[in-house]
């Protein structure tokens, strides 16, 4: 089954249609240009540049607007959206035969609250990096925010923008961004929790960051969301590594110490991804939050409050945050 080519306006689109294959389609609206900027002339890296079978094509600008000089003084937010548009260009090579029918990349359709959700709480260096696998159909597939429980990103992170609809879309998995109805139990789980700790998201965001490995969502032709750990073994591999060296990247950037990873397949990822990493980062684990975990439906919160404690990360969740971890 092939997900077709959405070319839209400021898009960017793999140029690989007709494949039988399952392909990701590479769109970022209205990034065009900031992207070209970041992967030129500011970056000043030929590592960071797009693959050839990526043109960017014309901006459309008036030749006048393309002879003033691009301004190289960038945010670590910015540094860290140009890192997950990397990501989504090398992803985007990448083929996935059945079982997968559909794939969603919220970081691309759903920019706008991903930008914002990053810009506003990535805008200094992060101690501790909670890591989770890769979106859920109710939650970041639907609000760009990992996580992302619609109640929990539009009422206590006050995240908010337009969700547009994914190149390819399943009938049986509407994206109706922030006006989806149907609420995430991991994420509400795992956001409730932190709201509970922490009271206000600048408290929990002073040190701490939410990610997830992989941007992509997976569903079988039924609707069925796929697990990365469902994937064909050689696309599984191939799509993680990418992931993972990625995921490299963003620590350093970032500055963290710490990589809590959210579920086993995370924390197992992060373990093979970082090792040997300087300067050295440690991984630790979390239960993750799924209503598919007997353990987690027994009490989550409880088991989350006994594993930060544990790590000796509760000081820095509460409001004074004066303590610093015992990494």
């Amino acid at each position: 089954m092939q997900i077709a080519c959405k070319c839209m306006q400021e898009s960017w689109c793999c140029g690989a249609c007709g494949s039988a294959s399952s392909l990701l389609v590479l769109s970022a609206p209205g990034r065009r240009r900031e992207a070209e900027a970041a992967w030129g002339a500011c970056a000043g890296d030929n590592s960071m540049a797009v693959s050839q079978t990526f043109p960017l094509g014309p901006t459309h600008e008036p030749a006048s607007a393309l002879m003033e000089p691009l301004p190289c003084t960038r945010s670590l937010a910015e540094d860290f959206l140009e890192e997950e548009l990397r990501l989504n260009a090398e992803l985007s090579q990448l083929q996935f035969p059945e079982p997968v029918g559909v794939i969603y990349n919220p970081v691309d359709y759903a920019w706008e609250p991903h930008r914002n959700y990053v810009t506003r709480y990535c805008q200094g260096p992060k101690e501790v990096l909670f890591l989770g696998m890769n979106p859920g159909p109710f939650g970041m597939a639907q609000t760009g925010v990992p996580f992302g429980e619609v109640n929990v990103v539009r009422d206590w992170l006050g995240i908010g923008g337009p969700v547009q609809t994914p190149p390819q879309e399943h009938p049986k998995r509407p994206v109706l961004g922030l006006e989806c109805p149907q609420s995430e139990v991991s994420g509400a789980r795992f956001w409730g929790f932190f709201r509970t700790l922490c009271g206000q998201p600048q408290v929990f965001f002073r040190h701490c960051f939410v990610h997830n490995l992989c941007p992509l969502l997976f569903l079988a032709p039924s609707g069925r969301n796929l697990t990365p750990a469902e994937l064909p073994a050689k696309q599984r591999e191939q799509l993680l590594l990418i992931c993972d060296t990625a995921l490299c990247r963003q620590v350093q950037l970032l500055g963290v110490r710490l990589v809590v990873g959210v579920g086993r397949l995370a924390e197992q990822r992060a373990r093979r991804a970082l090792a040997g990493l300087t300067p050295e980062v440690q991984v630790e684990g979390l239960l993750h939050p799924s209503p598919r975990s007997a353990q987690a439906n027994k009490g989550w919160e409880v088991a989350a409050r006994e594993r930060l404690q544990e790590l000796g990360l509760l000081p820095l969740l509460t409001d004074d945050g004066s303590a610093r971890p015992t990494l």
